[in-house]
């Protein structure tokens, strides 16, 4: 990792786009942040690019202005249903039989496994290695200066649709900003909050977003499994407004407030009123002043009635998930949760119910700086992001840090980078 690095991460959601300018060694320093509602955004994809390109420019402006710093390099998030995932396997003679294995020799087999039949209308974004082998010998974390003759690779394979990343890199260009890489924000979410522990032993992450919800599955320390499930905690604000009959916006200020705790109020002789706490029989929604006055719901019907049922699902479809992907009964870990979605109400009860395996809910780990603006779940992804920028520039495909735009461009000036931007406006 490049000490000192500055990165800009730009997390692209459903209901937000975040942007974080931060300084990264081993540390993630926050020196910029700003989180602005999206526009033109659904499910995770580009819908409206006039309407993206607005809410990205504020989005990075404001945290431009906060950190003192003008971008040219941003690294972006990815996601929704158009993302998948599969396992390869790349084989090549090492260059120099009985010498040593270099990083060329890593390179070739990368680019071996990236061979696989894709549509037309999909693109790589990683090549992430599992493990590799060495003249049969299996296990091996990095093969450098070791002796062999034949060497394989077993990888994690991410791909996305070609469209949602061409809208991607348009809306950046249209912005003023040049899209060093794309990440899958379920797999940058993972590097944010996932213990080096958690990876070997065998984890699944769960990144509850507004419109979808992002699966990464580690095993022996590696990614081995990616998906998206078309649902995420938006969901539930539509049950709520439907259920409750009131607006969006009022189901919205509903379930952030059952989502978030209060403190118990205490009376002049310091006892606290346990009259004001918050799950009793019935919710008291009188501080929230919404629009359809409505003063008082039942736990039950709130909380038992919508929001559980909708939280079993999504849980269920996880579960579905894990067995798909071969892994089920190798994740002891458990289940981790980040993302915007992870402190709804009964989430964690909910997913040991329907999955009978331990919980967590998770915040990025080693950041500094303002702490107090990033210091939520909904914030992983963009960290993630950062941590992965700071690798960008020395990560070789033996890292497995896939750059879907400019592999094979490195250029140290600013400059040379406008220049390419420039010509590559008169392109169709």
């Amino acid at each position: 990792m490049s000490e000192g690095k500055i990165v800009v991460g730009v997390d692209i959601g459903t209901s937000k786009i975040v942007s974080v300018i931060a300084k990264v060694d081993d540390f993630v320093n926050v020196l910029g942040v700003s989180e602005v509602p999206s526009n033109g955004i659904r499910k995770g994809q580009i819908v409206d690019i006039e309407e993206a390109v607005a809410s990205i420019n504020s989005s990075l402006e404001a945290a431009e202005r906060m950190a003192g710093y003008s971008a040219s390099r941003i690294i972006a998030s990815i996601g929704g249903s158009h993302i998948e995932s599969q396992n390869s396997r790349g084989v090549v003679a090492v260059a120099r039989p009985e010498g040593e294995i270099t990083d060329s020799d890593l390179t070739r087999v990368i680019e071996a496994a990236r061979a696989v039949s894709l549509p037309s209308s999909r693109e790589i974004i990683h090549v992430l290695p599992r493990s590799y082998i060495v003249d049969g010998q299996e296990g091996i974390k990095d093969p450098i200066g070791m002796t062999g003759i034949r060497l394989e690779v077993d990888t994690h394979i991410i791909s996305a649709n070609s469209t949602s990343i061409r809208n991607m890199e348009k809306a950046f260009s249209q912005v003023g900003v040049d899209l060093d890489a794309v990440v899958f924000s379920g797999y940058a979410s993972s590097m944010a909050v996932l213990s080096d522990t958690e990876k070997e032993l065998g984890v699944v992450l769960v990144d509850m977003g507004a419109g979808t919800t992002d699966i990464s599955i580690y095993v022996e320390g590696s990614v081995a499994y990616s998906s998206v499930i078309p649902i995420g905690a938006r969901h539930i604000t539509n049950d709520l407004a439907i259920g409750l009959r009131i607006s969006l916006e009022s189901a919205e200020k509903i379930k952030l407030f059952l989502s978030n705790p209060v403190k118990k109020k205490v009376g002049e002789d310091g006892v606290e009123d346990k009259v004001a706490e918050r799950f009793s029989d019935e919710v008291d929604l009188s501080p929230l002043a919404l629009a359809e006055e409505l003063k008082k719901v039942s736990k039950k019907t709130l909380i038992d009635g919508i929001i559980r049922p909708r939280l079993n699902e999504l849980f269920t479809m996880i579960g579905i998930e894990v067995k798909k992907s071969g892994f089920a009964g190798q994740t002891p870990s458990g289940l981790v949760i980040t993302g915007g979605g992870a402190r709804t109400v009964g989430v964690s009860e909910s997913a040991k119910r329907m999955l009978a395996m331990p919980v967590r809910i998770a915040i990025a780990s080693n950041i500094k700086g303002i702490i107090d603006e990033i210091g939520h779940p909904s914030f992983s992804a963009v960290i993630g992001l950062l941590k992965y920028g700071a690798n960008v520039e020395s990560s070789a495909s033996a890292f497995g840090f896939g750059i879907p735009k400019f592999a094979n461009f490195k250029f140290d000036s600013k400059t040379f980078s406008k220049i390419i931007s420039f010509f590559k406006s008169f392109l169709p």
